[in-house]
């Protein structure tokens, strides 16, 4: 998930019966896809699981976090939203579960979105002392910029990011530049992801504003800095997050909490195996930053990325799903 407090992604996913008589109601279903991997490729595992292990006409519908929940918490459509990022819109998923149109239905990536400061782990292993951005902040001979190697460097994400504004803020705030550090704008997401790659091609100490789950994360190993303070929400909304505050207070990112959003209605005609499957069905920031990595290597669809992890993690999805579901997806396959 990229941009801090842009978007927030959202997947969904369908439901079928648990007996014969449950899958045959199962019918339409609508899952709503993001156009970022993540949510394409879980849109499409869903669908898969949904069709081929218990019998439902599941279809993908092109969404976005905003308009997305908002349909689902007003007028009970797409059915299922299974990577909602629900920290974006906390008072209409509040709204839309106290009045009944919406249920929370597990989460699909329990480790959250997660966002920070990251070192390579190469560079963390040769200095295990470096753990926090105070740690970092002692050592800018350790992280020397390309243009000024007297100074330390850290690279920023592109203007208009909430990312970039939060790391903006947290340089002043633990005194960055006092430190003899500098922020390095990289103009871009390309811009971002080119001066990260090629950096870590060339083994290069550097240390960077960047996110979990990712593609990038998945090929190159990175390790999060904590802030070495507890995260201060009220401190976060009054100027962490305001380009223009003055005078921010050293703080922690919070993790973004990431749920399965399921319309009520159709959380009630859904059968019991189906359920369990949206409930269970969960992989680690590890786990798709690795199938997200194959995916990009390979341009992949979201279809590709889907079938590759059912085929190469059997050990994983099969404990999501009924032994009769399991036989039918790899029949399928």
């Amino acid at each position: 998930m990229n941009k801090l407090l842009a978007s927030g992604c959202v997947l969904v996913g369908v439901f079928a019966g648990a007996s014969a008589a449950s899958a045959a109601g199962c019918g339409r279903v609508t899952i709503a896809s993001m156009n970022w991997q993540s949510a394409e490729v879980i849109s499409n595992l869903d669908k898969f699981i949904l069709n081929e292990g218990y019998g439902c006409q599941a279809e993908i519908t092109v969404g976005d976090t905003v308009p997305t929940i908002t349909s689902m918490a007003e007028k009970g459509q797409p059915d299922i939203a299974p990577e909602a990022w629900i920290d974006l819109l906390p008072d209409v998923v509040a709204k839309g579960t106290q009045e009944g149109r919406i249920v929370k239905v597990g989460s699909p990536l329990p480790d959250g979105g997660n966002q920070g400061w990251w070192i390579p782990k190469y560079v963390s292993d040769a200095h295990p002392d470096i753990k926090t951005i105070p740690d970092l902040l002692k050592h800018p001979e350790l992280f020397p910029g390309e243009e000024d190697p007297s100074k330390g460097a850290i690279l920023n994400g592109p203007q208009g990011w909430g990312g970039t504004v939060v790391t903006t803020q947290l340089f002043k705030a633990f005194g960055g530049e006092k430190a003899k550090f500098t922020l390095i704008d990289t103009g871009s997401a390309a811009g971002l992801d080119g001066a990260i790659a090629k950096a870590y091609e060339r083994k290069k100490s550097f240390a960077t504003y960047y996110w979990a789950p990712t593609a990038l994360l998945g090929k190159y190993p990175m390790v999060k800095l904590e802030a070495g303070v507890k995260n201060d929400p009220a401190e976060w909304k009054r100027c962490n997050t305001v380009a223009d505050c003055p005078d921010p207070k050293p703080n922690s990112w919070p993790i973004d909490t990431i749920v399965t959003l399921v319309a009520k209605p159709f959380s009630e005609k859904a059968g019991p195996e189906v359920m369990t499957y949206l409930e269970k069905r969960s992989w680690s920031n590890q786990t798709i930053g690795k199938l997200m990595a194959w995916m990009t290597d390979n341009q992949a669809s979201g279809e590709d990325g889907a079938k590759h992890f059912l085929k190469e993690n059997k050990d994983i999805w099969t404990k999501w799903v009924s032994t009769d579901a399991a036989k039918k997806i790899e029949a399928a396959l």
